[in-house]
């Protein structure tokens, strides 16, 4: 029997489009022989599917169920596949987790907290296994003083929303007056700001994921963005970013990364495909925590895609892969 497959995306986030452009390339390459697959797409106004024949079908929230020519169709699995707000936060994962519907994603709790920058900074500093950045974290609603900030950090430092992806809000401010400039195109996009000092150096990131009875790691990822920083556009536009894969770095600073990233998944408890970002410094080899990514993107342009094909894998037999680790929890 083929087993069911929900791929969700969408979201309410101003990732929308790529979590759409990466459920395309999800859908594109998870088995059709072994799997039905209903992308439904999730909004605030809706969750609907669209059949093959144009037909739109509402999801019944109830139990997560589409009626379809008069059958009643549910679920086996999901694959979330929503960058930011409900599917990246922890909300999707508690509502199924509710109704007994397994998931490819990690739990809810790991979610809300990795999608905190913030939070998310002070347990990975608490945990001891890699260098954070020093911070500040503020919020919209209270009272906060730029010189106070500007006394607790050191400039260069970098301003991004705490529940934001993608790099959208984000700035690296330099001078003392880019500051509050800086807060006030963050708090558009969330109403808590991360406030971090810059450590100069190479960005590495690392992919990995949980199948077959072991966690796997995936080749390394160096950036190298033309960009002062690597920010929406060098993210999304080929081009800007030259991204190599596997890192071209020293096996010494390799394996740092990949022990530190494997000592996060275990000790985070992390689900499914997983990428953790970090920043090789520049003159000292110190290895830095930037961020724990629980739903990296699968478009065209994306990282983790990128690490499978150097890995030797097809992303058919990865999907599949993590479908059948999910699966077998149920």
């Amino acid at each position: 029997m083929k087993k069911n497959i929900a791929l969700v995306a969408g979201g309410y986030s101003g990732e929308y489009v790529i979590s759409v452009q990466s459920a395309a390339v999800i859908e594109k390459n998870i088995n059709a022989a072994l799997y039905n697959v209903y992308k439904i797409i999730i909004t605030r106004e809706s969750w609907q599917y669209t059949a093959p024949d144009g037909g739109v079908h509402q999801v019944d929230k109830n139990d997560f169920s589409l009626l379809l020519d008069g059958n009643k169709v549910t679920f086996d699995a999901v694959f979330i596949g929503i960058h930011g707000t409900p599917g990246e936060d922890g909300r999707l994962q508690g509502y199924f987790e509710m109704l007994g519907i397994p998931y490819t994603s990690c739990g809810m709790v790991t979610s809300a907290l990795t999608f905190n920058k913030s939070y998310c900074n002070k347990v990975v500093a608490a945990l001891n296994v890699v260098n954070v950045s020093r911070s500040a974290h503020i919020f919209r609603e209270k009272p906060y003083d730029v010189k106070d900030i500007l006394q607790q950090l050191r400039l260069p430092v970098f301003v991004k929303p705490a529940e934001g992806g993608s790099s959208i809000g984000m700035s690296k401010v330099n001078k003392p007056e880019e500051l509050e400039p800086a807060i006030e195109k963050a708090f558009k996009e969330d109403s808590q700001i991360l406030i971090e000092e810059f450590i100069k150096g190479t960005e590495v990131t690392c992919g990995m994921f949980f199948a077959g009875g072991k966690l796997n790691v995936l080749p390394l990822t160096e950036i190298r963005s033309t960009k002062e920083f690597f920010d929406y556009e060098a993210k999304y536009t080929p081009g800007i970013t030259n991204e190599v894969t596997p890192a071209e770095i020293p096996e010494a600073a390799a394996a740092q990364i990949r022990a530190a990233g494997q000592e996060l998944y275990v000790r985070l408890n992390c689900r499914g495909i997983v990428r953790a970002d970090f920043i090789l410094e520049e003159g000292t080899g110190q290895v830095y925590f930037l961020e724990v990514n629980t739903m990296p993107g699968q478009s065209e342009n994306s990282l983790v895609p990128q690490q499978v094909r150097a890995a030797g894998l097809t992303l058919e037999a990865f999907y599949g892969m993590l479908l059948e680790e999910c699966l077998s929890k149920n």
